[in-house]
């Protein structure tokens, strides 16, 4: 599995982050919380990086993610019942825009976080 080492260190992260805080905050509470719990743990992150979108050469706006991990792995803490398609397909675009292969989305909605790997070419 494509950084699974660097992938389980950022769900542990996950974990820890919703034990101490619990559940049903407000996304972007979490999303610090993982910046400080990522940092603590030594990892590089990168919050709020922005990507020029081009279509056929054109510039069509600016794509930005929640954080990205050692530059190889988009997070996107979310606060929802469950993930659904468009979860996905918005890790999947982001995929394609960064240039990266590996994205996870971080649901801190119930007392247990969930998570799902999201890797560049699902659904072909």
């Amino acid at each position: 599995m494509l950084h699974e080492e660097l992938t389980h260190t950022i769900i542990g992260a996950g974990m820890e982050v919703l034990s101490v805080l619990k559940p049903g905050l407000d996304e972007k509470i979490y999303e610090r919380a993982m910046a400080v719990e990522l940092g603590i743990r030594g990892l590089a992150i990168n919050q709020q990086r922005q990507f020029p979108v081009q279509y056929k050469g054109h510039a069509v706006g600016i794509l930005i993610s929640d954080f990205f991990v050692e530059s190889k792995v988009v997070v996107d803490p979310k606060v929802v019942s469950e993930f659904n398609e468009s979860h996905i397909a918005q890790m999947l675009g982001y995929l394609a825009i960064t240039d990266l292969e590996v994205a996870l989305l971080l649901n801190f909605k119930h007392s247990k976080l969930t998570w799902q790997r999201v890797v560049k070419g699902m659904g072909k």
